[in-house]
C-alpha cells in the first residue's frame, strides 16, 4: 500500500498528534477527545483497564471523531481480535522484534485472504452490532491501522524486515524500552540510543510506512515532526492530572506560606 493510502488511515490531518489513555476514565477521555486530538492510544499493556473499559473509552471519544487505537498487552491473536471487534481503528503490538512476529500480528488483525482474523461481523460493535456487517467485511482490511512497536535491540536489528512486512502500516518507536534493552536504562537520549533510533526512523521513512513515537527530554514534538514523524503521541491523561494537581497544590502552598 502506498504512503498516500496509508496516510488516509490517519484521518483528515497530517502530521497528526495524539494522547495516551491510561486512566480508563470516560470523563477524562471525553475531555481529551473534545480538546481536538487527532488520535488516542488506549493502553491495555500498562494501563489497568479491561477490554470492556477500553470499549467505554471508545464510546466516550466517538462523538469528537479521533482515530482510536489500542495497544494490546502482547502479540496474541485473541487480544488483537477482541480490540478490533470492539471498534478500534487500529491495534498496536508491543515489542515486535522480527519479521515473523510482525507477520503474526498482521495475520491476527486482518481478514482473509490477507490474514486469519475470526469473522463475527453480525454481532460486533465494530460493525454496528451487525447493522453494517457486509460493509465492514468488505472495507476493514483497507481501513485498519496495524502498528508494530520497535522497542528492543533485536527489533532494531531487524527493523528492515519488520518495516517491509506486508500489512504493517505504522512503526512506533518506543525509546524507553529500547534504551533499556540497549543497555542504557532511563537514558532515552543517550547518543548510542539516538543513533539506533535514527537508523529505524530512516528505514521507516525510506520504505514509506507511517512513523510514530513520543517525545523525550531531549527531543520535543517539534523535533520529531522535523525528523519526519507522521504521528506524535505527546502526553497522557495521567500526566495531565498529575501536573495539574501538583501545580495547583504548589500554588496554594505558596499562598499559605507552606513548603
Amino acid at each position: 500500500m502506498s504512503k498516500e493510502l496509508l496516510l488516509k488511515k490517519l484521518g483528515k490531518n497530517h502530521p497528526a498528534f495524539g494522547c495516551w489513555i491510561d486512566m480508563f476514565s470516560s470523563l477524562a477521555t471525553e475531555i481529551i477527545a473534545q480538546a481536538g486530538n487527532d488520535c488516542l492510544m488506549i493502553d491495555l499493556e500498562h494501563g489497568p483497564g479491561s477490554i470492556l473499559d477500553a470499549l467505554v473509552q471508545m464510546q466516550a471519544a466517538r462523538a469528537y471523531g479521533p482515530k482510536i487505537y489500542v495497544r494490546v498487552s502482547g502479540n496474541s491473536s485473541s487480544k488483537i481480535k477482541r480490540v478490533l471487534d470492539a471498534g478500534a481503528d487500529g491495534v498496536m503490538i508491543p515489542a515486535v522484534s522480527s519479521a515473523e512476529e510482525a507477520r503474526k500480528a498482521v495475520e491476527a488483525a486482518l481478514y482473509a485472504p490477507l490474514g486469519h482474523r475470526g469473522v463475527a461481523s453480525t454481532i460486533i460493535r465494530a460493525a454496528d452490532y451487525g447493522v453494517k456487517a457486509r460493509e465492514y467485511l468488505e472495507n476493514f482490511n483497507d481501513q485498519v491501522m496495524v502498528i508494530c512497536q520497535i522497542e528492543t535491540a533485536e527489533g532494531a536489528k531487524n527493523a528492515q524486515e519488520i518495516v517491509t512486512t506486508a500489512g504493517v502500516d505504522m512503526i512506533f518507536i518506543g525509546p524507553a524500552d529500547l534504551s533499556s534493552d540497549l543497555g542504557y536504562p532511563g537514558q532515552q537520549d543517550h547518543p548510542e540510543v539516538i543513533k539506533v533510533i535514527s537508523e529505524i526512523e530512516q528505514t521507516v521513512i525510506r520504505e514509506g510506512k507511517v512513523l510514530a513515537g513520543l517525545p523525550t527530554a531531549g527531543r520535543t514534538a517539534a523535533d520529531l515532526y522535523k525528523a519526519g514523524y507522521d504521528v506524535v503521541f505527546d502526553g497522557a491523561d495521567i500526566g495531565f492530572v498529575v501536573k495539574g494537581a501538583q501545580a495547583k497544590a504548589a500554588e496554594l502552598r505558596k499562598i499559605l506560606g507552606r513548603k
